[in-house]
């Protein structure tokens, strides 16, 4: 059976801007034009380029995780209701897919999109962003998420004990296939 195909972008501010945020992209000389707090020396640079929010009466956890699907099929999206939930790619290509939710809170089929994330390239999704996450090859990709801790909580004991979420919600899709 063939199923519609969802051509894997490259992962840019502006195409992926409906659905949230780029990190690493700015730069500490664009952070500096921008007016943002930065600091250039010949040891290291810093600046800021998102603040990272959780919503209300949560904390921010830094998780670490393995990702190792890489079927290039996806007919389930996750989203988080509360909280934008950031990835940066560590030592691997992870495929994002996403869309967003559209007026029943649903997927919204036309706004499906699949993004290529190279390792060291980083996202966060807004709130109500529906996601997928895949490997482009069979090998492990470690990657480093922001979330808030409640989420994470609330997402275990959806998967491990089959208790319906309170903070994120899962949905059935139409299988579409990204393609390189």
């Amino acid at each position: 059976m063939s199923h519609p195909q969802l051509p894997l972008q490259a992962l840019t501010k502006e195409g992926f801007s409906p659905y949230g945020w780029v990190l690493g992209v700015a730069g500490p000389q664009a952070a500096l034009q921008a007016g943002d707090c930065a600091y250039i020396s010949p040891g290291s640079d810093f600046w800021h380029e998102h603040l990272f929010d959780t919503g209300v009466e949560s904390a921010t956890q830094i998780l670490w995780v393995a990702y190792r699907d890489d079927s290039r099929e996806v007919s389930r999206l996750e989203k988080h209701l509360l909280t934008q939930q950031a990835l940066i790619a560590l030592d691997g290509e992870v495929v994002q897919v996403v869309a967003r939710s559209g007026i029943d809170g649903l997927p919204d089929p036309t706004t499906l999109a699949a993004f290529r994330m190279a390792p060291g390239q980083g996202l966060c999704m807004a709130p109500h962003c529906w996601h997928a996450t895949r490997v482009r090859t069979a090998a492990q990709v470690r990657c480093v998420m922001l979330t808030r801790a409640s989420t994470t909580q609330d997402l275990v004991n959806a998967l491990d004990n089959g208790k319906t979420p309170t903070e994120s919600s899962f949905a059935s899709i139409q299988t579409h296939r990204w393609v390189a």
